[in-house]
């Protein structure tokens, strides 16, 4: 099931840094961001082999999630110092898009439309 994971961060008075590394079992294959969407809904799908780590690094978005034990949570993302760890059998779909959300998604796999999966359990 997914789950939220705090990202190492570092602030002092001339700002803040994050880092992202050794937070999760996967070598990153592929980067992506999403924003500037006035979709109600993106994604929809689950994967067969692809992991991934969701940071929304400016304003907020909410990402709900189920397994294939039917198990659900809707995901807060609202704070470029957390991440939502999405496994490959998580259903997902994201919404709530503020106007100035930039979803960035780090993919254990490339681009590949064999991997998606678009029935729900």
């Amino acid at each position: 099931m997914a789950k939220m994971i705090d990202i190492p961060t570092m602030s002092d008075a001339r700002g803040s840094l994050s880092v992202i590394e050794n937070l999760v079992d996967f070598e990153i294959k592929r980067v992506y961001y999403i924003y500037d969407t006035d979709a109600e809904q993106r994604g929809g799908h689950r994967h067969r082999k692809t992991d991934q780590l969701l940071v929304c690094v400016s304003g907020s978005c909410s990402v709900f999630c189920e397994d294939e034990m039917k198990n659900s949570e809707m995901f807060m993302l609202d704070k470029p110092t957390k991440a939502l760890y999405v496994e490959a059998k998580d259903w997902h779909t994201m919404q709530d898009f503020s106007q100035d959300c930039v979803l960035l998604v780090l993919a254990s796999e490339f681009y590949d439309v064999n991997d998606y999966i678009d029935e729900k359990y």
